[in-house]
């Protein structure tokens, strides 16, 4: 991309998980305990041992054969397709290694297929955005009418149904069978599998996890892996580590005998149909055929009742439970509602009854995404928990990747076990959201809604402010951000504008105020507060060579000096972005993206290097806009010149009576200053700034323009527009490598890399009235070959902007792709970048 360094992609609320440390990092000879031996801990086992590290031992409380666990009662259900495209590929390896697992000559998954029906318009079209999601992330689907749902499930009413959402290759999981099948797979290998052994402690010395200690005896151990399941916060607590889950009991029931399922099972499969979602009462179906070709039941799940949470300290052990620890009491007026929506959808199943059912344990942690890596707490120590059987074996390689190779072949930072802050790991508050997960598991959920409960939890110093002016606070990260301003709505009609009507599903959480927010950073100043994001501090005698060899770019300047630079891992891959500020000689600011962040840089640095989070104790108002110097140059002793104080550039001075820390970057593409200062004074600085712009026309902004004017810059948002997967050249900041410098971190992997086969390209939509969000798939040549990462409306250029990954030989400005978005094909265009002053001369005034 031939434009000046931009702005740091910052904002993203999470990481990619870090690598493997220590002397044992890396080595074969590693010894490793897992504890738990269900679905996550079997396939960790396979995976670890087929990289060659053998010295494997795995602890289970109960018997191998069915421990007792989430694993042991599961129904196996496998749908692929997910809002997110790293559980979805981790969904598509399950089903392929499983496809190839068998167990007494029976397969370890069947391809019966899934199919998703909607009773609602709301679901009906949220059946074309899940085709949508399906085509993006390489899943087989097709929608379909409601005589082809019944043709697929034939008990379903075709009255009761709108149409459907069809997935061949989606089926069900022999998740018993498929440990059986890896142990004895990882057995060959090396790997001991050791049953009846209850962990009771862990041990650690300095810092560093070495070994867990059981009642028939203590395994030393350089690396302990929790695959407890929901006893995860127990075996974390013997380690001193939270680990933010909560189990909640699902219920589960089988119907009694159907006469018209007689003869379906005679060969062998203990199931033929679908299975079957009826998401609008959360409920899910399917077959349990008796291989003799008796009579078959329909088994029926449903998270339609209230939350049941589970003290997994309370659980009892494998040989005092009634069947099992994690098959509870099943609690028949709570799947009464679901019984009778059943007899709607299915009448077949009106005369039938409920025969028996459980409430199941299993896990849930307050976004509903797994735990995968390894701690911050405590080296060696490693989370492989709250996953599901649909994900199991593709979760697993990620963790085996992050042991072995320390990166994964496939994203991981929403599974990051470093994404929840300090603030998001109280009992109260993962309780409070893991609740609210188990009530959303089936829900339409917006991509920008905000959680339902837990809120406020943190907030800004400008909180107070932003509250008169009637902000539209979204959430990320626990943070309420403010998305825009109804004090700023009579500007809609003032300035003149007339944003296109949107279609009900981008209308969401969108509001026109933020035309308005835009066009004035365009035309006068406006401030943004920009608090969340992660500020860390870099000290030290040894802090220059440190991060030089940590990031990609060239940090060798004066004091006073900011860079845009990069976290490369080891194969070239971006962990994330900087904004690296020198304040002093041996002291430094980084704008940063996550927690993760700082245990990446805390693992490697030296004795002389210190790095610290000081985010929760500061705050930051962006001040950007053409004004913007007019503003803040009566307020400052400093000189706020473009001569005096040049673009990327950093000193530390006073607005009024706060003592600031100025960075003149602007991530809207505009003149304008980062003001950081103490979170105590942070209100008094928002006043003193609020009070002067007055004169001047001063608006506050909020998060949605803010990413329509990124987004017009071609400013990347790490953990969206690129992550771990992507190089530099790739994602179009190559600009942000310089190899010359000496070695860094990636430097060498970057060098042997081919031509990039895929890069991120900017699309602007031909149709001016057009939007898109986000996650859509690419058509190139009438084929799905890529998928849109950040989108939304240009107010500047008069049209919606998309970011997508396609193939390299469409990044030519002109290619014409189209863009699917509800079932439908709206034409793009790749554009040159950035849309917006590709001359910036806007920003350097």
């Amino acid at each position: 991309m031939n434009t000046p360094a931009p702005e740091p992609a910052r904002g993203s609320p999470s990481a990619p998980s870090t690598p493997a440390s220590g002397p044992q990092a890396g080595s074969r000879r590693a010894r490793v305990v897992i504890v738990g031996a269900g679905i996550v801990g079997c396939s960790l086992a396979d995976e670890l041992t087929a990289r060659g590290w053998c010295d494997v031992t795995v602890l289970e409380q109960g018997p191998l054969a069915s421990p007792g666990g989430s694993t042991s009662h599961a129904p196996g259900l496998v749908f692929r397709t997910s809002p997110s495209r790293t559980l979805t590929r981790y969904a598509r390896y399950t089903v392929e290694k499983f496809t190839g697992l068998h167990r007494a000559g029976r397969p370890c998954f069947l391809p019966v297929g899934g199919l998703e029906v909607a009773t609602t318009e709301a679901r009906r079209l949220d059946l074309y955005r899940k085709a949508g999601l399906a085509a993006a992330w390489g899943v087989e689907g097709e929608l379909v009418g409601p005589a082809r749902c019944a043709e697929l499930f034939p008990m379903l009413d075709p009255d009761s149904v709108l149409g459907g959402f069809h997935t061949p290759g989606d089926g069900l999981a022999r998740a018993v069978d498929a440990c059986q099948a890896q142990i004895e797979r990882a057995s060959r290998r090396g790997a001991r599998f050791l049953e009846r052994h209850t962990v009771t402690g862990v041990e650690k010395e300095a810092g560093r996890v070495t070994g867990v200690v059981t009642d028939r005896g203590t395994f030393p151990a350089d690396h302990v892996v929790s695959a407890a399941g929901f006893w995860g916060p127990v075996i974390g607590a013997m380690a001193g580590v939270e680990v933010p889950l909560l189990p909640l009991a699902h219920q589960y029931a089988t119907t009694a005998p159907l006469p018209e399922l007689t003869g379906s099972g005679t060969g062998g499969d203990e199931a033929v149909r679908p299975i079957l979602r009826h998401q609008d009462h959360d409920l899910y179906y399917r077959e349990h055929l008796d291989p003799a070709g008796g009579p078959g039941r329909i088994g029926i799940g449903t998270y339609a009742h209230r939350p049941l949470p589970v003290d997994p300290y309370a659980v009892l052990p494998y040989d005092k439970a009634p069947e099992m620890p994690s098959s509870l009491p099943f609690t028949a007026q709570d799947f009464e509602p679901s019984w009778t929506e059943t007899g709607r959808l299915l009448p077949g199943l009106a005369a039938s009854r409920v025969d028996k059912g459980f409430n199941g344990v299993f896990s849930f942690t307050p976004d509903g995404m797994p735990l995968l890596g390894e701690s911050d707490a405590l080296r060696g120590f490693w989370f492989a928990e709250a996953v599901w059987v649909t994900h199991s074996a593709g979760a697993a390689r990620a963790v085996a990747e992050l042991m072995t190779d320390g990166r994964t072949t496939v994203d991981a930072h929403e599974c990051d076990p470093h994404r929840f802050e300090r603030a998001q790991r109280s009992p109260a508050h993962v309780r409070e959201r893991g609740e609210r997960s188990f009530v959303e598991v089936y829900d339409v959920i917006h991509p920008l809604q905000p959680p339902a409960t837990g809120r406020p939890l943190r907030t800004s110093p400008f909180y107070p402010r932003q509250q008169e002016l009637g902000a539209h606070f979204l959430e990320s990260g626990g943070w309420e951000r403010p998305h825009w301003y109804e004090a700023n709505a009579p500007l809609v009609e003032q300035l003149g504008l007339r944003p296109a009507e949107r279609d009900p599903w981008s209308a969401r959480h969108w509001s026109p105020i933020a035309a308005a927010e835009a066009k004035l950073t365009r035309e006068r100043v406006a401030l943004y507060d920009m608090t969340p994001l992660r500020r860390l501090e870099v000290t030290g005698p040894g802090s220059l060579p440190f991060l030089q060899r940590m990031t990609s770019n060239n940090l060798k300047k004066r004091p006073g000096s900011v860079t845009y630079t990069l976290l490369l891992d080891e194969s070239g891959g971006i962990r994330s972005d900087l904004t690296a500020a020198r304040l002093g000689p041996e002291r430094w600011q980084l704008g940063a993206n996550t927690p993760a962040d700082l245990d990446w840089l805390v693992r490697h640095a030296p004795e002389d290097v210190h790095v610290r989070d000081i985010t929760s104790g500061t705050c930051c108002i962006g001040v950007w806009g053409p004004l913007a110097r007019e503003l803040v140059q009566p307020l400052t002793p400093a000189d706020f010149s473009h001569e005096a104080f040049g673009y990327f550039k950093a000193r530390e001075t006073y607005v009024g009576h706060v003592p600031v820390t100025a960075l003149r970057v602007s991530y809207v593409g505009e003149l304008g200053w980062e003001l950081y200062a103490d979170a105590d004074v942070g209100l008094r600085l928002w006043d003193t700034l609020w009070e002067a712009g007055q004169r001047l026309g001063v608006v506050a902004a909020g998060r949605s323009a803010f990413n329509s004017l990124r987004l017009e810059k071609g400013y990347r948002a790490w953990g969206a527009d690129m992550t771990a997967e992507h190089t530099p050249e790739e994602a179009g900041v190559g600009f942000a490598v310089r190899p010359a410098k000496g070695d860094f971190l990636g430097r060498d992997a970057l060098a042997a890399r081919s031509a990039p086969e895929r890069k991120l390209v900017c699309l602007t939509l031909d149709d001016p009235a057009a939007v898109v969000l986000g996650s859509e798939p690419v058509q190139v040549d009438g084929v799905v070959d890529g998928y849109v990462t950040s989108a939304s409306y240009g107010y500047s250029v008069g049209r919606c902007v998309a970011y997508a990954w396609l193939p390299a030989r469409t990044a030519v400005p002109g290619t014409s792709v189209a863009v699917e978005y509800f079932g439908d094909k709206i034409a793009a265009t790749v554009a040159a970048e950035p849309l917006f002053d590709p001359e910036m001369a806007r920003i350097r005034r």
